[in-house]
């Protein structure tokens, strides 16, 4: 018997879920084999590019627009459109395709960013799956794979053959995987918690800013009072000044710790800004208890005067 099982989680939390009917009714691990290859003379050649959701990560989009050599603001403009990641409120992107539906970066000879394409344009046509017990959801989870075949797809009457371990290393997954992990076990994390649990409007503004635009990211926390606040090292401060990859993962670890109020990972609040918030804590709860004795006061006030009242009207009856 099951309790869940989890398509890639990349797939599942971004929205961009496969068909069922589509998937093949097989449980695969990283040594089975599939026969598959997609070139420019297979007849569905860029068939699948078309009428997607293609969420982007914060890796993908880094790479993109490196490739394109656009700031990221720029890139966010002309190539996507925001969205709400899967069953969240985390504000995301996905790419914004053309007016006949098509992803804006393919061309009849194929995909202009191939090297840097999508996280999710990797996976295709293999998927990955998380699978638990029932009621062994704190366990460690069965993790295996599955293929995804569509009608129209040919790149299954291939002759090439390979174990799933191959296919990964020839799509460059892993790496994907590994710059991707970070962010999406805060999406995960983020979706447990269902929709009931709203977050605010700055911190939604915070996740897409960090996720999304790396240039900005870096001005909120060298040009904003983000180091009067947080206490950083210099060796990361120094690294994130010019190093994108290392501001991502930065921006990953920020996020978790005010997203989750989760400790030990090397952002923490400097003792002063802690004094600082106790003390103002306190004059609010001093300046509330003030309050609340003035208007208890009155209340005594009023009600005495009413009882008085009363008792005047009672004698003046006789």
């Amino acid at each position: 018997m099951t309790d869940k099982n989890h398509l890639n989680p990349l797939k599942e939390s971004l929205g961009t879920n496969y068909n069922p009917s589509n998937i093949l009714p097989a449980k695969l691990s990283a040594d089975s084999q599939l026969h598959f290859r997609c070139h420019p003379g297979v007849s569905c050649f860029t068939a699948c590019c078309g009428n997607i959701n293609i969420i982007l990560t914060p890796y993908d989009i880094l790479r993109i627009r490196r490739a394109l050599k656009l700031p990221a603001d720029e890139f966010l403009l002309r190539y996507t459109t925001p969205v709400y990641l899967e069953k969240t409120d985390l504000p995301g992107v996905k790419i914004n395709l053309d007016e006949n539906g098509r992803c804006p970066f393919v061309t009849e000879q194929g995909c202009m960013i191939y090297e840097q394409r999508p996280t999710t344009c990797r996976y295709y046509p293999v998927g990955m799956s998380y699978f638990h017990s029932a009621g062994q959801e704190e366990a460690g989870a069965e993790e295996f794979y599955f293929l995804v075949k569509e009608d129209h797809c040919k790149g299954h009457e291939e002759d090439k053959l390979q174990t799933i371990s191959e296919w990964r290393v020839d799509q460059g997954i892993d790496e994907s995987d590994d710059m991707n992990r970070e962010w999406m076990e805060i999406v995960m994390r983020r979706k447990s918690f269902g929709l009931q649990a709203t977050l605010s409007e700055s911190a939604k503004k915070m996740f897409f800013m960090a996720s999304t635009d790396l240039d900005k990211f870096r001005r909120f926390v060298f040009e904003s009072p983000f180091l009067e606040t947080y206490e950083i090292d210099q060796e990361t401060l120094d690294k994130i000044k010019t190093d994108d990859v290392a501001l991502m993962f930065f921006s990953f670890r920020y996020l978790t710790a005010t997203l989750f109020g989760t400790k030990g990972v090397g952002i923490t609040i400097k003792a002063d800004k802690i004094r600082a918030k106790v003390e103002e804590l306190k004059d609010k709860q001093a300046g509330a208890e003030a309050r609340a004795e003035e208007t208890y006061n009155e209340l005594v006030k009023d009600r005495d005067a009413l009882l008085k009242a009363q008792a005047e009207a009672k004698k003046s009856k006789k």
